[in-house]
């Protein structure tokens, strides 16, 4: 084929936009084409056929713990929690039912995800789930029994709140106060699939919280800092005083009222 003969880049460039996958004629053909942008563009392409091919392993090898369940048709439920930490705003746990067929090859710990990837996996987990719940433990119940053990209840909460009835639980270290088998995994959002999503829709879910907790209490950052002791945050108790969002259990909040 002769220089003349072929197509431009910008041509290449559009014909290619219908490639889904490495193995694709009109992808390998440029492996014939001299020109380096040709060359250049090829490899554009086969770095993000690799990359979503390394994701697709990554998610299939994040589907280890529910395989064996799905094998026998049973239920198995992935529950993660959101917000230990803060100096105000609930605990939110959530519990969810991931299908056999569900392959969402981004859904992985919600930490390793931006805000925009979360939002956009969001709606999806609780259209393909086959249940979805959502727990809550209040600033008041985390000052009366402790964060861990709010915690606890705020996931026993989401799950009996699923309306199906799972045959095991795989739960993020945690163990949950429910006549289930449990499966505890150390970083367990990093390593199953359900626990995963459980983490994007309650970290979601909390997020969505605090901004309405920020329009209610404004001066404390909580849209920025969801409840975590930033600068900015600890500035507003000092200068505003404490909310009834504040778990007055926790240091700077104590601290804080002290001194009103």
């Amino acid at each position: 084929m002769t220089e003349e003969k072929r197509p431009s880049l910008a041509q290449l460039r559009r014909d290619l936009a219908a490639v889904t996958t490495a193995d694709d004629p009109r992808l390998q053909a440029l492996q014939a084409d001299p020109r380096k942008g040709a060359q250049q563009l090829r490899q554009q392409f086969e770095r993000r056929f690799a990359k979503q091919a390394a994701a697709e392993a990554a998610f299939q090898e994040r589907l280890h713990y529910e395989r064996p369940f799905w094998e026998r048709g049973q239920r198995v439920v992935g529950i993660d929690e959101v917000g230990r930490g803060p100096l105000a705003g609930p605990v939110i746990t959530s519990a969810v039912i991931l299908p056999p067929d569900f392959d969402v090859p981004l859904v992985n710990d919600s930490k390793q995800l931006t805000p925009k990837e979360r939002a956009r996996l969001y709606p999806i987990i609780l259209a393909k789930a086959e249940a979805v719940s959502i727990g809550a433990a209040s600033p008041q119940l985390i000052d009366q029994v402790n964060i861990y053990q709010a915690t606890r209840i705020a996931m026993q909460r989401a799950v009996l709140g699923l309306g199906l009835a799972p045959q095991h639980l795989i739960v993020d270290a945690m163990q949950i106060p429910v006549d289930l088998p449990q499966t505890r995994l150390i970083k367990g959002d990093a390593k199953s699939a359900s626990v995963a999503a459980a983490s994007i829709v309650a970290k979601v879910f909390r997020d969505h919280l605090m901004d309405s907790y920020d329009r209610l209490y404004p001066g404390y950052g909580f849209a920025q800092n969801a409840g975590y002791g930033t600068a900015e945050h600890l500035a507003g108790l000092a200068e505003r005083g404490v909310t009834p969002i504040h778990r007055r259990s926790f240091a700077p909040v104590k601290a804080a009222l002290s001194t009103e």
